[in-house]
């Protein structure tokens, strides 16, 4: 398909922007606030700088939906493909020193997210899919292989012990996913960090991620892309799938779970009552 680059030139990308992001922790960076109060710094600046500029080569006719790029008003028409991009997504852990922060880049074609890549530049870790394989690798601080790419799959059956959770800590204490795991029965709560709470789905580490509240389309593109290479997918609460593109300038999603394969939709069904 025409516009449609390699996931392997894809991955060298969003691996260069983890490079610029690491360059910018070592030499030292100061924080800037947004207009709706959120953090961005030179090193989210920077990311999606060369984000932007490899997907024009990569792909010239296919529009980029960036995050910074969307806070300065550079929206444009998706059309039926289009890239949804965080450079930093994290950025107040980022700020604070920790190393809970990813890379995401997604494309999206008639509204479903087919191809994706997820990279944690602290961790090494890096994700990523497309329709028939996903795939995990790991690097070290300068963006060099130490593990390299391997077939990974989601779960496809309820373990002895439970589902096994992730949730977000934004939403990990409210109400909405104290009820949600009450129906879901007997879970194991298990720990992991921004966009790669969808990640350890893919390689069968965990079940089930249920997000209630607001977040932004460009932070669960891509790992929902590689979600669906691996076998799970992604449902609103109301059990429909989401539609990507935005709605008026808005690209939030309100709300949704993640599952690994069929028996844990089934199950997050159940507890929805959908």
């Amino acid at each position: 398909m025409a516009d449609k680059p390699k996931l392997e030139d894809l991955i060298a990308l969003t691996l260069a922007a983890g490079r610029e992001i690491m360059d910018v922790r070592r030499d030292g960076f100061e924080a800037m606030k947004k207009g709706d109060g959120s953090f961005v710094t030179i090193a989210d600046q920077r990311a999606e700088a060369v984000i932007e500029a490899g997907l024009k080569k990569l792909a010239p006719n296919v529009p980029m939906v960036g995050e910074e790029a969307s806070a300065e008003g550079r929206i444009p028409e998706t059309g039926a493909r289009f890239w949804l991009v965080d450079p930093l997504d994290g950025t107040r852990d980022f700020v604070a020193g920790k190393d809970e922060f990813t890379v995401n880049i997604a494309l999206v074609e008639n509204n479903t997210p087919t191809m994706g890549v997820v990279f944690a530049p602290a961790s090494g870790e890096l994700f990523a899919g497309e329709p028939g394989r996903a795939l995990k690798a790991r690097y070290d601080e300068h963006c060099n292989v130490v593990e390299p790419l391997k077939a990974i799959s989601a779960s496809t059956s309820r373990p002895p012990e439970g589902w096994r959770v992730v949730a977000s800590r934004h939403s990990g204490g409210n109400q909405e996913t104290a009820d949600f795991l009450d129906a879901l029965g007997e879970t194991v709560l298990k720990n992991a960090s921004s966009s790669i709470k969808l990640c350890r789905l893919c390689e069968g580490a965990a079940d089930l991620y249920p997000r209630f509240g607001d977040v932004n389309e460009w932070d669960i593109a891509a790992g929902h892309a590689v979600l669906r290479a691996a076998g799970g997918d992604l449902m609103l609460l109301d059990g429909k799938p989401r539609a990507y593109g935005g709605v008026n300038g808005v690209f939030l999603v309100h709300s949704f779970v993640a599952y690994a394969n069929g028996e844990a939709e089934a199950a997050a069904r159940k507890a929805l009552k959908v």
